[in-house]
């Protein structure tokens, strides 16, 4: 196999991702947005044609809101009426002689003597 005798130009590798770029967004930006225009469309008429749909969908929106709202006032809230400040976690101390060894003394820095 013998090795290309030149190499691709730095402007014609960035022309073709470009190119590559605006043919995925030409080929797929299409569908989806006819998908979701079509569905729009078609919940404004039904919407239009049973004035019932409106309301529920208000309906829906409105209970969202106000489950979130709730959720988010009680994730802020702690749940006890206790002032604010440290907290003493009451962690035990280890007593002399339980389990504890004495401090050991630091040494002294070599070459270094007075």
């Amino acid at each position: 196999m013998t090795e290309p005798s030149t190499r691709p130009r730095r402007w014609t590798t960035l022309a073709t991702g470009i190119a590559a770029v605006g043919a995925c967004a030409v080929c797929c930006a299409g569908p989806v947005l006819a998908f979701f225009g079509g569905l729009s469309i078609m919940s404004l008429a039904a919407s239009i044609r049973i004035p019932a749909l409106a309301l529920v969908a208000v309906a829906a929106l409105t209970g969202a809101v106000w489950i979130l709202r709730r959720r988010r006032n009680s994730s802020c809230q702690t749940g006890t009426a206790e002032p604010a400040g440290p907290v003493d976690l009451g962690i035990p101390t280890p007593q002399p002689g339980q389990g504890s060894r004495p401090a050991e003394p630091t040494p002294e820095p070599r070459g270094e003597h007075n």
